[in-house]
C-alpha cells in the first residue's frame, strides 16, 4: 500500500460502489470507509428495473445486491455530495430530511475517494414538465411508479429505441399492452449494434406487435393534467396515457466541477482507472494518486481497444470496481491496467441477446454462425482486420468464446472456436 489510507470514502452506492467497498475489504484495507449514496436505499440491482421488476416477475426485495458481512461501513444513505475539495480532501454532503428538504451542509474528510456516481437519465427539455403519466426511468421508485400505471392498461409510448427503451417496451408488449416506440434515428439500438442487426431486433419488435416510428423527432405531448398524446415532428399525434423517456444517460459529474479532475463526458482515468488531474498550462495530466473511479461515471483508457471509452455495463461496473479498488491501495505506478472484454445482455421478448467487445460506425459485420432468419447466431464486428466485437443472439453459451478471441485480437473474420 503506497498511501497512508486512513479514511477512503465511496460516493455513490451504486453496484460499482457496493463492489468498491467489498474490494477494499478483500484486499486487505483496515481503517475507515464510508459509503454514500444518494438514494435511501441500499445498494441494488438496476438491470430488472425494466424487465422483471417491472413486468410483475419478481419482488422488490429481490433486486437488493448481496453484500458481505462485516464490513464495518460506515453508510450514508439519502446523502448527497455537492463538492470535492482535492486540495484540503474534503467531501461536502447534504442529507435529505423526511419532509423532501436539505439538511445544513456537512463536511467529511478523506485520504482515498472512490468515484461510482453513475449516471442520470437525460431529458427531453423541450417537453412539458407537469403532465402525469410521463416518466423517466433509472431508479426503483421510477420502475414501482410505472408498474402502478400499467395496471390500468394505458396505451404506451416509448421515446427512445435504445435497449432501456426496447426493454421496457418488450415488457409492456408481453403484458399485452398497445405499444408505440418513436427513435429519431432509423434504426433500433443503432449505436450499440449498428444499422445492419439492429433492424434485425427491430424485425423482433414488429413481429410481436410492437409499432415503431423510426427516424422521426418528438416535439410536444399533448394533453391538460395527464398526459393524451405524443405529438411528433411531422404534425401527427400518437395517443398515449403513458409516456416513459428513455434518451439515454449523462454521467453524474456537476460536484466534480472545479476539483482539479480531469471531466470529459464523465471522469477521466488512466488503463488502471486512477483519476487524472487538469493539465498544468505547461504540461501533460498526471494521474492522482488518491482518487479512483468506476462504472457508468467513468471514462478509461482501454489498452485492448487503445482508445477511451465509458460503459454503462453491469459487468463493467462490478469488475472494474475490483481494479479501482485495487489501484487505490497500490498507487497507479503499481495498479493493473483494466483491459476486460466489454459484455452485456438483454432480454427481449423470446430473444436473448448479448453482446461482447465494441462495435462502431463503419465496422464490418458478418453473421458467422446461424442465420438471422431463426433468430439464433453470431454477428462478428470488424475494424483494421480484427475482430473486435459480436453479438450472440439466443445462443447463449458462444459468448465466452468470442470473448476470448476478441481478447486475442483475433483476426476478422473470426474462425469459431
Amino acid at each position: 500500500m503506497t498511501l497512508a489510507l486512513r479514511h477512503v470514502a465511496v460516493v455513490g452506492a451504486s453496484l460499482a460502489g457496493a463492489q468498491a467497498a467489498q474490494s477494499l475489504r478483500r484486499q486487505g484495507y483496515e481503517g475507515r470507509l464510508t459509503l454514500i449514496g444518494a438514494e435511501a436505499h441500499l445498494p441494488y440491482e438496476r438491470p430488472p428495473l425494466s424487465k422483471q421488476l417491472l413486468s410483475g416477475q419478481w419482488e422488490r426485495s429481490r433486486i437488493d445486491l448481496p453484500m458481505d458481512e462485516g464490513l464495518d461501513l460506515d453508510l450514508r444513505l439519502a446523502t448527497r455530495v455537492t463538492k470535492a475539495d482535492l486540495r484540503t480532501r474534503q467531501l461536502t454532503l447534504e442529507a435529505a430530511r423526511p419532509d423532501g428538504r436539505r439538511s445544513p451542509s456537512e463536511y467529511l474528510g478523506f485520504d482515498g475517494l472512490v468515484i461510482c456516481t453513475g449516471a442520470q437519465p437525460r431529458a427531453l427539455p423541450h417537453l412539458p414538465e407537469h403532465l402525469e403519466g410521463v416518466h423517466l426511468l433509472r431508479t426503483v421508485e421510477d420502475c414501482l411508479a410505472i408498474k402502478e400505471e400499467l395496471a390500468a392498461s394505458p396505451r404506451v409510448v416509448v421515446v427512445g429505441a435504445g435497449f432501456i427503451g426496447c426493454e421496457v417496451a418488450a415488457t409492456c408488449r408481453m403484458l399485452g399492452l398497445d405499444v408505440t416506440i418513436i427513435e429519431a434515428l432509423r434504426t433500433p439500438m443503432v449505436r450499440a449494434l449498428g444499422h445492419r442487426m439492429g433492424q434485425v431486433l427491430g424485425q423482433v419488435h414488429l413481429d410481436h406487435g410492437t409499432k415503431l416510428r423510426m427516424g422521426t423527432g418528438v416535439t410536444d405531448l399533448t394533453g391538460d393534467r395527464r398526459v393524451a398524446g405524443v405529438r411528433l415532428d411531422n404534425g401527427e399525434v400518437i395517443e398515449a396515457d403513458l409516456v416513459v423517456i428513455g434518451v439515454g444517460v449523462a454521467p453524474v459529474t456537476g460536484w466534480l466541477e472545479g476539483s482539479g479532475i480531469r471531466l470529459d463526458d464523465g471522469v477521466v482515468c488512466d488503463a488502471t482507472c486512477a483519476a487524472m488531474g487538469n493539465a498544468p498550462p505547461d504540461g501533460h495530466p498526471a494521474a492522482l494518486g488518491n482518487v479512483v473511479a468506476a462504472g457508468d461515471v467513468a471514462r478509461w483508457w482501454h489498452p485492448l481497444f487503445e482508445r477511451s471509452m465509458r460503459l454503462e455495463h453491469w459487468d463493467n461496473a462490478a469488475r472494474q470496481a475490483e481494479v479501482a479498488a485495487s489501484t487505490l491501495l497500490t498507487g497507479p505506478n503499481g495498479a493493473r491496467p483494466y483491459a476486460e472484454v466489454p459484455w452485456f445482455w438483454s432480454n427481449q421478448y423470446d430473444a436473448k441477446l448479448q453482446f461482447v467487445g465494441t462495435a462502431e460506425p463503419g465496422d464490418q459485420v458478418e453473421v458467422v454462425e446461424g442465420g438471422t432468419d431463426d433468430l439464433r447466431f453470431v454477428a462478428a464486428y470488424g475494424r483494421k482486420g480484427r475482430t473486435v466485437g459480436a453479438l450472440i443472439l439466443n445462443r447463449s453459451a458462444r459468448a465466452s468464446p468470442y470473448r476470448r478471441l476478441i481478447a486475442q485480437r483475433a483476426a476478422f473474420p473470426p474462425l469459431p472456436e
